[in-house]
C-alpha cells in the first residue's frame, strides 16, 4: 500500500509540472503574435470619427421581398402613358412541406385502426398455435402409426370486390392531377381603343347606311321572294311546328284548363244554355238576372273596369279595360280578354303603363283592337302577335290627344277639345291623326291677354257613330250638352241639347231605329231623345248617378243602365214605360262602383263591370227578353221593321205637333 501511495504522489507532481511549462509556452506565443499584427485598410475607406462612430442606427424588418420586380409598368390609356404599378405581390414562401398525419377521428384514421387491431390479433393467435404444437407433439409421435385421414385444404376468403379501397404504399397517395394541361389553351387576344362622342356618333352613322343599303338591295328581291315563299310555306311549316313545341305545350295546357273548368262549372254551363226563371210566370211582368260567372284577376284588384266590349266574331270573347277614374290615383293599366269556356283566367294580358279608359274591336278584323289611355294615347293590340306590346301606338312626334282618351270607335274622342281621325298606315307601321271637330261653345267668351276675346270649347266625354249614317255621331260633354256632327264639317255642328246638368257619361244611337239615341248622366238620370227634336222622348230618374247605359240587340225598346249604388236596371218599354222592369243588386259591398254593362250580341246574358276590376256575367230572365206571343192562325212577324214600327207606337204616344215632347 505505500508503495501504491508514493507512485501516485509521483504521478501528480510530474502531471502539474507539465501543465505549468505548457502554459508558460502559449503564453510566450501569445505575446509575440499580437506585437506582430497590423491592421491594412483599403485606400478608398471611409474615415469616421469617434462621435459619427459612437452614432447609433435603428435597423427596421421589412417583410419585402427582395426578389419581388419592381419594374412592373402598365400602359393607361386614360393618360397615354406607361405608369409604373406601386403596388407588387411581396409574398415569398421559403419551404413548403405536405403533411401525411391523418386525423384519428376521420374515416381514414379509423380504417387504419382497424386494420392495425386485425393484424395484432392475428400475431397473438401464431402464437398460441405455437405453444399447442410444442405440447402436442408426443402425442403426434404416438398417434403416427394410425393412419389419418387427409386433411382437408383452408378455405381461402374471397376478396369483396365491392369494398375495395385503393392504397399505395412509400407513394404520394392519390396525387391531384390538372386537367387543363392536357387541352390546348383557349385563344386570348387583347384589345385597346378609346370612346368618345363624336366616335360613337360615327359608328352608329355608318351602322345606318349599311342598314338602308341592305334596304334597298331587299326592295328588287320583293318579287322572287314572294314566289320563294310559297314554294318553301311547306318547309317553313315544318320548321315552324319543330321550334314551337312550347307553344304547343300552352295550348294543349290550355285546353285542358277549360276541360277542367267546364267539369268545375259543368251546373253553371247548363243554367247558361238551358235554364229558365220559372218563377217569371207569377211575378207579373217582373224579371230577374241569375248570376253565372265571375271573372276577376289578381293584378286588376286596385284597378276599376274602365271599358267592355264584345268581341264581334267569337261571341264567347270579351275584352276588358283596366284603369283608373281617380285622376289623383294613377297607375298602370291592363287589357284583358275573357271566354266564357274559361272563367277562371284570361285568354290574353297586356299592360300598359297608362291606365286604359275606353277600348274598341275591329268588326272585320276581330284581331284587333283599339285602346285609349289616360295620358292621351291610342294604340292598336295584335292578338296574333305574341308580343305584349302594341303593334301601333300614337306618340307626341305623330300627334297625341292632351287629356284622357273617353272613348274610342272608328274616331277617337278627348276631353281636350278636339275630335281626331286616326289612319292606320299599314306601310309605315304608325298611326296618322286628322282633326276631324271642334266643340266650340256658343255665347261663352274668355278674357284673354290685351283684351283679347277668347272662345271656349266644350270637352267630350263619350261618343257614338250612327249604325246606318255614317257620317253622323253624337257627342257628349262634360257640360252636359250632347253635340250632334257630321265628318262633312269640322269647325261647326249640326245641332246641340240642352241634355243634362252634370257630364255624360254614355250616349248611344238605337240599333233599329235611325232617330232614337239613349243618353245617362251623373245627374241621376236616363234619356231617350229623337234627334230631331230638342227635348227628350223619355226621363228616367235613377236615384243614383248614372254610370254606364246600352241598348238591347234583340229588341229595339229594352236598354239596361248602371248606377254607382250597385244596382243595374233593365227597362222595357213595350211592357212599362215608367218604370225597370228588373232592379237588382249586383255588388253586394257598400264602396262598391258598378262603371259599365254590356249585353251580348247573340246569348241572353250581360256582363257588368266594377271599380274592384270584378266583371259579373248573369243571365236575363225570360221576362227581360219577352218576344211577340204567336196568335192563332196569324205567323208572328220579326225582323227590323217590326222592331221599328214597335218603338214608333210608343214615341207616338208621347209626341206633340209643336215638337215638345212629355213624359
Amino acid at each position: 500500500r505505500r508503495e501504491f501511495s508514493s507512485k501516485l504522489q509521483n504521478e501528480r507532481i510530474k502531471k502539474n509540472c507539465d501543465d505549468e511549462d505548457a502554459s508558460t509556452e502559449m503564453g510566450e506565443g501569445l505575446d509575440e503574435w499580437a506585437a506582430a499584427k497590423t491592421l491594412i485598410k483599403p485606400p478608398d475607406q471611409l474615415e469616421l470619427t469617434e462621435a459619427e462612430l459612437k452614432e447609433e442606427f435603428t435597423r427596421i424588418l421589412t417583410a419585402n421581398n427582395p426578389h419581388a420586380p419592381q419594374n412592373i409598368v402598365r400602359y393607361s390609356f386614360k393618360e397615354r402613358t406607361y405608369k409604373p404599378i406601386s403596388y407588387v405581390d411581396q409574398m415569398a414562401i421559403h419551404f413548403s412541406l405536405n403533411g401525411n398525419m391523418i386525423l384519428k377521428d376521420s374515416d381514414e384514421g379509423r380504417c387504419q385502426n382497424a386494420r392495425l387491431s386485425t393484424e395484432a390479433g392475428k400475431f397473438i393467435a401464431a402464437g398460441e398455435e405455437e405453444a399447442e404444437e410444442t405440447g402436442t407433439a408426443e402425442a403426434a409421435e404416438a398417434a403416427e402409426a394410425e393412419e389419418l385421414p387427409p386433411p382437408r385444404p383452408k378455405e381461402r376468403k374471397l376478396a369483396n370486390q365491392f369494398n375495395f379501397i385503393e392504397r399505395a404504399s412509400k407513394t404520394l397517395n392519390n396525387p391531384l392531377r390538372d386537367r387543363a394541361c392536357q387541352s390546348e389553351p383557349t385563344p386570348c387576344k387583347n384589345f385597346s381603343a378609346t370612346a368618345n362622342q363624336w366616335e360613337i356618333y360615327d359608328a352608329y352613322v355608318e351602322e345606318l347606311q349599311k342598314m338602308e343599303k341592305s334596304k334597298e338591295k331587299e326592295k328588287p328581291r320583293a318579287h322572287i321572294a314572294k314566289k320563294e315563299e310559297k314554294r318553301r310555306g311547306r318547309k317553313s311549316t315544318s320548321l315552324e311546328s319543330q321550334s314551337d313545341d312550347i307553344t304547343k305545350v300552352s295550348k294543349a295546357a290550355k285546353i285542358m284548363e277549360r276541360m277542367v273548368n267546364q267539369n268545375t262549372f259543368d251546373d253553371i254551363a247548363q243554367d247558361f244554355k238551358y235554364f229558365e226563371d220559372a218563377s217569371d210566370e207569377y211575378r207579373d211582368q217582373q224579371g230577374t238576372l241569375l248570376p253565372l260567372w265571375k271573372f276577376q284577376y289578381d293584378k286588376t284588384k286596385r284597378l276599376a273596369v274602365t271599358a267592355i266590349s264584345w268581341n264581334p266574331k267569337y261571341k264567347d270573347l270579351f275584352a276588358v279595360g283596366y284603369g283608373s277614374y281617380d285622376f289623383m290615383k294613377q297607375s298602370q293599366g291592363m287589357l284583358l280578354l275573357y271566354t266564357m269556356k274559361n272563367p277562371s283566367f284570361p285568354e290574353y294580358i297586356f299592360s300598359s303603363e297608362s291606365g286604359i279608359m275606353c277600348l274598341d274591336i275591329h268588326n272585320d278584323h276581330p284581331h284587333l283592337v283599339a285602346v285609349g289611355f289616360y295620358d292621351g294615347n291610342v294604340a292598336i293590340y295584335n292578338l296574333k302577335k305574341p308580343s305584349s306590346q302594341p303593334s301601333h301606338k300614337s306618340s307626341a312626334k305623330s300627334g297625341k290627344h292632351m287629356d284622357p282618351v273617353w272613348q274610342v270607335s272608328v274616331l277617337f274622342l278627348s276631353s281636350n277639345l278636339l275630335l281626331f281621325m286616326w289612319n292606320l298606315l299599314c306601310l309605315q307601321n304608325e298611326l296618322v291623326h286628322t282633326d276631324v271637330i271642334k266643340l266650340s261653345v256658343e255665347g261663352t267668351t274668355m278674357q284673354g291677354p290685351e283684351g283679347l276675346q277668347l272662345q271656349t270649347f266644350g270637352c267630350g266625354t263619350s261618343f257614338d257613330f250612327h249604325k246606318k249614317i255614317d257620317y253622323l255621331f253624337l257627342v257628349g260633354t262634360e257640360e252636359g250638352k250632347i253635340y250632334k256632327c257630321s265628318k262633312c264639317y269640322s269647325s261647326q255642328f249640326l245641332d246641340v241639347f240642352e241634355a243634362h246638368h252634370m257630364a255624360v257619361d254614355a250616349v248611344s244611337w238605337n240599333p233599329y231605329h235611325m232617330k232614337v239615341f239613349i243618353s245617362c248622366s251623373s245627374d241621376w238620370t236616363v234619356k231617350i231623345w229623337d234627334h230631331t227634336i230638342k227635348t227628350p222622348m223619355f226621363i228616367y230618374d235613377l236615384n243614383s248617378a248614372v254610370g254606364d247605359v246600352a241598348w238591347s240587340p234583340y229588341s229595339s225598346t229594352v236598354f239596361a243602365a248602371v248606377t254607382t249604388d250597385g244596382k243595374a236596371h233593365v227597362f222595357d218599354l213595350s211592357v212599362n214605360k215608367y218604370e225597370a222592369i228588373c232592379t237588382q243588386v249586383v255588388v253586394a259591398k257598400k264602396k262598391n262602383k258598378i262603371t259599365h254593362i254590356q249585353f251580348n250580341p247573340v246569348y241572353p246574358v250581360v256582363i257588368i263591370g266594377d271599380d274592384r276590376g270584378h266583371v259579373t256575367c248573369l243571365k236575363l230572365s225570360p221576362n227581360l227578353r219577352r218576344m211577340p206571343k204567336e196568335k192563332k192562325g196569324q205567323e208572328v212577324k220579326k225582323g227590323p221593321e217590326v222592331e221599328i214600327a214597335k218603338l214608333d207606337k210608343l214615341l207616338n204616344l208621347v209626341r206633340e205637333p209643336a215638337g215638345q215632347a212629355g213624359r
